[in-house]
């Protein structure tokens, strides 16, 4: 595998300003950051978008990623030819190569500071093991949902996105910079540790596995005809049950969760829980089950693997 760095991304939403605030901080202050002697490229994910002070211009970049419109013919829009641009600068046959990618985001769904893993790759799940064990974060682990996919650390071989909030769009506060900050300070310090061998893992990983996800009920011509209930919201990695209030109407009428048959064992846990950038999506939460996986020697191996071709700097 070829030599290559710590790939930080922020901003790959425009309207999320937490991230590029500290990017832009830690370019003209090094020493603010401990990179644990890794090499970093500090990378603004969407410029265009950020100095617009838009999520996105014309497609969400953070969908951009999936093979098939990577590799049609160009131009393609805006966001489709920045990822062309991030994999041919930072991929990892690109000219600055990276071998991991750190997503970092901000939502305004009362999260806190999460992690986000995109299927089972070895590494990244060795990685996750690593920050919770440190951190006690909770993970959030997205699968098999055809309808969201493209995301930019999958184009990566390691790579997971921070998430942290709530915070609104468009908004720098500075709990959220700092929580931020050390989240990524961990992942870099697990980093550092399978790459000179030495990876502490936990006997179990938590994850919160990804069901689906719901929107909200809608008028036939699409708009909203009810929103979410006083007793959801700001409820995030709570439990929902059969019959718990989920939707309100305006008439004051209480829409209760009806389980599908996979989602009524009480084990069910909402997250992402109006998230504003996600009415576009037609999704008003999504549904996750709580589970403890025990950590397989293997996701390490391929960690410390990986880690090895990781560059100091310089």
């Amino acid at each position: 595998m070829v030599a290559g760095r710590v790939m930080v991304v922020g901003g790959t939403h425009g309207n999320e300003r937490n991230a590029p605030w500290l990017l832009e901080a830690w370019r003209r202050h090094p020493a603010l950051l401990r990179s644990s002697g890794l090499g970093l490229e500090l990378v603004l994910g969407n410029p265009a978008a950020h100095a617009a002070g838009r999520r996105y211009l014309d497609q969400d970049l953070n969908r951009s990623f999936v093979p098939a419109l990577l590799d049609a013919p160009e131009p393609g829009d805006r966001e489709l030819r920045r990822a062309r641009e991030l994999l041919a600068l930072h991929g990892p046959e690109g000219r600055a190569p990276c071998l991991v990618a750190l997503d970092l985001h901000s939502t305004t769904a009362a999260m806190g500071n999460s992690l986000v893993v995109y299927g089972r790759r070895p590494a990244d799940l060795a990685l996750a093991a690593g920050m919770q064990q440190r951190l006690g974060l909770p993970i959030y682990l997205h699968e098999q949902d055809q309808a969201q996919t493209g995301y930019l650390v999958e184009r990566w071989p390691c790579g997971l996105v921070v998430e942290v909030g709530p915070v609104p769009q468009g908004v720098i506060q500075a709990t959220i910079c700092r929580q931020s900050q050390l989240a990524l300070e961990a992942a870099l310090e697990v980093l550092a540790e399978a790459r000179c061998g030495a990876l502490r893992q936990p006997v179990r990983l938590e994850v919160h596995r990804h069901l689906g996800s719901l929107d909200l009920p809608r008028h036939d011509d699409g708009s909203p005809a009810a929103v979410v209930h006083p007793q959801r919201q700001g409820r995030d990695w709570r439990s929902i049950g059969a019959g718990e209030p989920l939707f309100l109407t305006a008439e004051g009428v209480t829409i209760p969760f009806h389980p599908q048959a996979d989602q009524a064992d009480g084990a069910v846990r909402a997250v992402f829980i109006n998230e504003a950038a996600y009415g576009e999506k037609g999704i008003a939460l999504s549904l996750t089950r709580r589970e403890a996986w025990p950590v397989e020697p293997a996701w390490g191996q391929a960690l410390q693997g990986l880690a090895r071709n990781l560059q100091t700097p310089g």
